[in-house]
């Protein structure tokens, strides 16, 4: 019988996502790698200490029981083959039981994300994330600088989700952006019964909804919170939506505009993830949190710009090349890349200069 991960909740991860690699990141140079390579060789038999999401992924496995693998967790990084050894071995010391992993040594890692059939990617690399989501996985940039979960709840694995543009679509955020708070309120009231289209992570809270109902003999538990920027009355609609998908939460917090950071910090969530970067950057204060560049408040990245301007080195490649081609479009709307002569490509191949 083949092997498939098709009835698993699949986490896709980078390796600065699972463990600390900020120190040997500070060394890392996009147009020659080999000093960061060179490092992490000389660091093989060092244990990476956890990073953000250490403990996310920690609890997840711990659903998995000697005769139910309910999650995978695979390590989906941009780093080299060789650096692989360490994080592999960093994962062992850990006890995370980790067995696939993906390093493309520079290149784009996202597409990887199809065929593992992910319900959740999570790196430090805004772009990765960008393109994962527009290819339609739940995705969020760790904030490297969060600080690390708590430890009160080891057999209770918490999430806590904001409501627009992450759980539900940000056809809501789009009025309020565009007429303010109070054509937001009468618009949320005259829908109250309808519901919300899903945003980008609902597969995530929909995969999170079966993984409860598998946790049987693991002994672990799931704790789901909502907490939005919204208030009463807006908040029925927000109830009413989750009730209409089936799905539930443990926890709702209606803030109506107060700082979310405090209050995450007496739930305790092991992430927490938020389309706002306001909203994230004080959550990363007190719980491991994750940017979700969705909806109307991220416009998109612009990768469309030349290589030369995205890398003044790259000028250099396009001048000596003079078969770069224009660019054109990629696997998102969002994304242009730059055709380069494989020659050129293949000169560059570490440094990724011309992609």
């Amino acid at each position: 019988m083949a092997v498939t991960l098709d009835d698993k909740l699949v986490v896709a991860i980078s390796s600065r996502a699972l463990f600390d690699f900020e120190e040997e990141n500070r060394v890392f140079d996009p147009l020659d790698p080999r000093a960061y390579m060179e490092l992490q060789q000389a660091r093989l038999e060092v244990p990476a200490k956890p990073g953000v999401a250490f403990q996310l992924v920690k609890k997840l496995l711990a659903f998995n029981t000697a005769h139910a693998r309910n999650v995978e967790v695979v390590i989906l990084s941009r780093n080299d083959p060789v650096s692989a050894l360490r994080i592999f071995r960093s994962a062992k010391e850990a006890g995370l039981p980790l067995e696939r992993g993906v390093f493309t040594q520079g290149r784009d890692p996202f597409r990887y994300l199809r065929p593992l059939g992910a319900h959740l990617f999570l790196s430090a690399n805004e772009q990765d994330v960008s393109e994962a989501l527009a290819l339609g996985f739940p995705a969020a940039r760790v904030l490297t600088e969060s600080v690390a979960a708590g430890v009160d709840y080891p057999h209770e694995l918490r999430i806590a989700f904001d409501g627009d543009a992450v759980l539900f679509s940000d056809e809501a955020e789009r009025v309020y952006q565009a007429e303010g708070l109070e054509a937001f309120q009468t618009h949320e009231i005259s829908k109250a019964e309808l519901p919300l289209s899903g945003g980008p992570f609902k597969p995530l809270l929909a995969a999170l909804h079966q993984l409860q109902q598998q946790a049987g003999a693991s002994g672990m538990r799931l704790r789901i919170a909502l907490v939005t920027a919204r208030s009463a009355p807006a908040h029925e609609r927000a109830i009413n939506t989750l009730m209409k998908w089936n799905l539930a939460v443990d926890e709702a917090m209606f803030l109506g505009g107060l700082e979310k950071g405090p209050f995450l910090r007496e739930f305790e969530p092991d992430f927490f993830f938020d389309d706002q970067t306001g909203h994230v950057t004080s959550a990363a204060l007190h719980v491991p949190s994750g940017h979700v560049r969705a909806g109307i408040a991220n416009p998109p990245l612009v990768a469309d710009e030349a290589p030369e301007r995205r890398n003044p080195q790259a000028r250099s490649c396009a001048k000596a090349c003079e078969c770069a081609q224009p660019p054109v479009k990629g696997p998102s709307p969002r994304l242009q890349i730059q055709h380069i002569h494989p020659k050129c490509q293949a000169t560059h191949l570490r440094s990724t200069l011309c992609c």
